[in-house]
């Protein structure tokens, strides 16, 4: 079982047994697992971020109509299928964490219609790792009662990234992998 087999394993447990998870206690009866696009190697791109000088403060609009807000990070620029792309990634002030909201190609039609987010790492060598196979829909795609931040308009991709999570439709009880 690869890392990534583990990993999804590990997060449908969570969402199907743990109270803090965001789906509501009828929906994790019914909770048979997520579905997700099979494994794509290619879309685990090594990146070298160009980072922001001064990290200014930016407003990111939200589900529920408030906004959140996070530091301009770095740019990232790469390829997918022959198709240059290019993302901003953004730093949350309180925990240093490092946050990629996106949306593409395949949102609203395959994947959740606002978009997914990543969570992305530096490694040591200061290169980014943007492993699309971990791309995840905010808690908001389960249950409307979240309030997530919404991608901005520099984070819309016209490119397909078929990786990671698919739609959510709250009625399945299957776990598809495709």
């Amino acid at each position: 079982m690869s890392d990534l087999d583990e990993f999804r394993r590990a997060k449908d447990r969570w969402m199907s047994l743990d109270p803090q998870s965001p789906l509501t206690a009828e929906q994790r009866r019914r909770f048979g697992g997520l579905v997700y696009f099979d494994e794509a190697p290619d879309l685990a791109i090594l990146v070298t971020p160009e980072r922001v000088s001064g990290m200014s403060l930016v407003e990111m609009a939200t589900s529920s109509g408030e906004t959140a807000m996070y530091e301009e990070w770095a740019h990232t620029a790469f390829d997918v299928d022959g198709a240059s792309a290019t993302l901003t990634i953004y730093r949350h002030p309180a925990t240093d964490s490092l946050f990629l909201p996106f949306r593409d190609a395949t949102s609203g039609h395959e994947t959740y219609g606002a978009g997914r987010y990543l969570e992305v790492h530096e490694l040591e060598d200061g290169h980014l790792l943007l492993d699309f196979n971990y791309a995840y829909n905010p808690y908001c795609a389960y249950n409307e009662g979240y309030s997530c931040p919404i991608p901005p308009p520099e984070n819309r991709l016209s490119v397909a990234i078929r990786a990671g999570e698919r739609m959510f439709d709250g009625r399945t009880a299957e776990h598809r992998h495709e």
